[in-house]
């Protein structure tokens, strides 16, 4: 019965694998500077080879966390809250981020999009990947597009992904991090000859922050 009732939970999202949470500065993106704090969740099966946080994709290494105890901590730490993952589409997110919203905080995610749309949001990321590539609502919900280049073949499907998200999305090309001292002078002259993008940089591993 325990067990029955914890898979509703998750279902309604009432409970959500936790994998982290901390308060720190937003390091990507157009909110980048931001004081923000990170609730990240298990579960991902978009598979990035390059992905930096693979111990993110098995949610179930992860505990079942209420929303309740997740906002509680969240309230303590300032007004802007990132939801991310793995993939954290995965899950119901409406009842989360409506709590977020009730304690007034503002809810941002970041997403590779692979999932239907969850979630009363204030500001999306989404973060297409070639392994499972975004469902339409997010394409037409998403606040930014930020494609990540690893190789000079991801500018094709970063105008590919452009094609396909609504145009009032901010388009942000990315270096992958361990390309980025290489790929990195491509991406400037691609953003000079294609001024409709910009750059964004992980700036929080520059600062060596989480």
């Amino acid at each position: 019965m325990q067990t029955l009732e914890k898979t509703m939970d998750l279902q309604n999202g009432l409970q959500l694998p936790l994998m982290e949470e901390f308060y720190t500065i937003q390091g990507e993106g157009n909110y980048t500077g931001c004081a923000a704090y990170f609730i990240r969740l298990g579960g991902c099966d978009v598979g990035c080879h390059w992905c930096d946080v693979k111990e993110s994709w098995d949610e179930k290494l992860h505990p079942l966390t209420s929303i309740e105890t997740i906002v509680s901590n969240a309230k303590q730490n300032g007004k802007l809250a990132v939801i991310t993952g793995g993939e954290p589409l995965m899950w119901n997110l409406d009842a989360l981020t409506r709590s977020l919203k009730e304690e007034g905080i503002k809810t941002n995610m970041e997403t590779s999009g692979a999932y239907e749309l969850t979630g009363f949001w204030d500001w999306i990321c989404l973060s297409p990947k070639k392994t499972k590539l975004p469902t339409q609502s997010v394409y037409d919900a998403a606040h930014e597009l930020k494609v990540v280049i690893y190789n000079h073949n991801d500018f094709k499907f970063a105008e590919e992904q452009a094609s396909k998200t609504n145009t009032k999305a901010i388009l942000y090309l990315q270096p992958e991090w361990s390309k980025s001292e290489e790929m990195l002078p491509f991406i400037i002259e691609y953003v000079k000859n294609n001024p409709k993008w910009r750059i964004s940089l992980q700036t929080h591993k520059y600062l060596d922050i989480p």
